[in-house]
């Protein structure tokens, strides 16, 4: 397990030590019990998450009633935002992930619901789902399970079913994308009124944390070989942190035929053949803390094969 040092700052006490909110606490207990809970409170990792300052974005306070830009005119109407959460194995993530999720909302006043779809995890990740659904409420946490790895795009297809958000929310359940940037997706999308807003880690502003040379390189040397054989006008097509219009959402998933990784590129070709708006905010991908990368030589070479099959098709 890979220790992680939090680059925004960790909030501290008297002593020195990280100080870790009160809240998170109270769903550890929840989910695991007051002893597991105590142990857990002791991992460094946890305690440089949560305690993560804010110093790097702005924040406003919101409001549900949000301005929207609809046909070049302003209105003021009832936002709700749906986040589509695909796990498998995330038994120690599902719980802090959810928890950053529901308190980056509330302190927005941003009204919202947790999707979890789950493909029957062996580690019991649907178990710690409902004791988290306990914690903040069936109107909040949502539970989605499947029987089993049946594809990143038919998950988030049946997310999409339960969905009574006006815009979806889509995020790695590792902590790879942290939440703090949400209100930078939103505030983005409300100024601009595009149909999509993506993380990018390629642009100033953004980057990565805890990767490998070898990583950093496939990774740069796919993203930089979309862009020269699709021009798909967006400098991260590999991330998947993004907020989509529930339709527009609804609209590429049906379009995209790909599976695997490959899937987050098909979704930005396909948005700009549809002529749908994409913005960019930067964002620091972290590597996984807690877990196994899903990413294999087998997700690799599709995700080169789907390329070729695009730049043919396209």
């Amino acid at each position: 397990m890979r220790k992680l040092k939090c680059e925004v700052g960790v909030a501290q006490d008297a002593d020195g030590s990280a100080i870790v909110e009160q809240g998170y606490t109270k769903v550890l207990a929840t989910v695991y019990g007051p002893r597991e809970c105590e142990n857990r409170l002791k991992r460094t990792n946890d305690r440089a998450i949560i305690s993560c300052s804010y110093n790097k974005a702005t924040f406003s306070s919101g409001v549900h009633m949000r301005k929207m830009i609809t046909d070049k005119k302003s209105t003021e109407v009832m936002v709700k935002y749906s986040v589509l959460l695909p796990t498998y194995n995330e038994v120690d993530n599902l719980p802090i992930i959810v928890y950053l999720l529901v308190r980056e909302f509330k302190k927005n006043d941003i009204d919202f619901e947790i999707i979890v779809i789950d493909d029957n995890s062996p580690d019991g990740t649907i178990e710690v789902a409902k004791k988290l659904q306990t914690a903040y409420g069936e109107d909040r946490i949502l539970l989605r399970p499947r029987p089993g790895k049946l594809g990143l795009g038919t998950a988030y297809i049946h997310g999409l079913k339960s969905a009574t958000g006006d815009f979806v929310i889509i995020l790695d359940a590792d902590m790879s994308h942290h939440p703090k940037f949400i209100k930078q997706f939103v505030d983005l999308q409300c100024e601009t009124g595009c149909d999509i807003v993506t993380g990018t880690r390629y642009r100033n502003g953004g980057g990565v944390f805890g990767w490998d040379f070898m990583r950093k390189l496939i990774s740069c040397t796919a993203n930089y070989l979309t862009q020269i054989m699709l021009w798909p006008g967006c400098s991260d097509v590999t991330g998947s942190f993004r907020l989509y219009k529930k339709e527009v959402l609804e609209q590429l998933v049906a379009s995209c035929i790909s599976k695997g990784y490959v899937f987050q590129m098909e979704m930005i070709v396909r948005a700009k053949q549809l002529g749908f708006t994409v913005k960019e905010v930067p964002i620091t991908f972290v590597d996984r803390v807690y877990g196994e990368s899903k990413i294999t030589s087998k997700e690799i070479i599709g995700f080169w094969m789907g390329l070729l099959k695009l730049f043919a098709t396209t």
